[in-house]
């Protein structure tokens, strides 16, 4: 009965834009460094928007949550890591939606003539894992662990992007754990090497949280429900769009062809997934290892912050 009950609600939200009038809808989307604005445009997915955007830009995970706990937002992207340390430190979110595409899209980086060649050569170094509870430094704290480095062994300094960009230019660091453009720039004008991809330690997931106050407006559920179907269609122009997506990102990024080419793979891979039981399982996953590693403490049931109410289309 209540898988019958959550496929009818499924139905019912499915169709929910297209029956409710949503022209009074302000939906607030908070958007990392402004990429999924950016890609919905180029795909042509906001010319019939029933309901409008109102669109807030944050160069990191952390800044987006902290405008979700805020009520500045209803809903935003992030990686799983980040999203589970907003929800532990009380930001009032359950998230919504997940996709994923199997672990690309952070990297740790090393100047272009550094002596560091394999992960255990980061012993002893400094590193910047970017801001504290990022899925970047989920990255860090994972690679220490399969190269069999304690964390007291290298010296973590946590910085902005824009701080941490500064500092690895500088040599003032010796490796960057980053994400997307940041990493895209670092290679493209810097020349950086990828020491390591994160595929097999990060998860992949770039999760969608919705505050509980949006939630509890159905108009505005309706909205969302739409605005992630719209996302899920973004990546399948990606995906059926190769050369005008690059052309997209080369002017997006503010880089050349032969940069942005190697990031095609992590964007063209994102696929939604299901909110399901295995999902959460594995936000438990990531919260114990934050627990583990210091960074959280106490305990925490995510299934209680997860929300399965929107369609996933077939």
């Amino acid at each position: 009965m209540t898988r019958f009950i959550a496929a009818l609600l499924a139905a019912v939200l499915a169709t929910s834009a297209t029956a409710q009038d949503l022209s009074g809808v302000v939906l607030r989307v908070g958007d990392q460094v402004g990429e999924s604005r950016a890609r919905l445009a180029a795909a042509g997915l906001l010319d019939d928007l029933p309901y409008r955007i109102e669109w807030s830009v944050y160069p990191a995970a952390v800044n987006l949550h902290e405008a979700l706990k805020a009520g500045a937002a209803d809903v935003g992207m992030s990686a799983d890591s980040p999203a589970v340390s907003a929800i532990a430190g009380g930001s009032k979110v359950k998230i919504a939606a997940v996709f994923s595409n199997g672990g690309l899209g952070s990297a740790i980086l090393v100047p272009k003539d550094s002596p560091v060649r394999t992960i255990e050569d980061l012993k002893g170094r400094t590193i910047s894992p970017t801001t504290r509870g990022s899925v970047a430094h989920y990255l860090v704290l994972g690679t220490l662990k399969k190269a069999g480095i304690e964390p007291g062994d290298v010296t973590l300094a946590f910085l902005t992007p824009t701080d941490a960009a500064a500092a690895f230019q500088s040599g003032s660091i010796d490796a960057w754990s980053t994400w997307g453009i940041y990493k895209a720039r670092s290679t493209g004008v810097l020349g950086a090497r990828e020491l390591f991809d994160g595929v097999g330690v990060n998860t992949g997931n770039s999760v969608y949280a919705v505050t509980d106050a949006a939630l509890a407006d159905p108009a505005k559920v309706a909205a969302i429900a739409d605005y992630l179907g719209r996302i899920e269609k973004s990546y399948d122009w990606v995906r059926a769009n190769r050369e005008d997506f690059l052309t997209f990102y080369e002017g997006f990024t503010k880089q050349d062809r032969a940069t942005v080419e190697p990031l095609y793979a992590e964007q063209a891979g994102y696929r939604r997934g299901p909110v399901d039981d295995a999902f959460v399982a594995r936000l438990q996953e990531v919260f114990d290892t934050w627990v583990a590693a210091g960074v959280l403490s106490g305990t925490l049931d995510l299934s209680a912050h997860v929300w399965r109410g929107l369609p996933v289309a077939p």
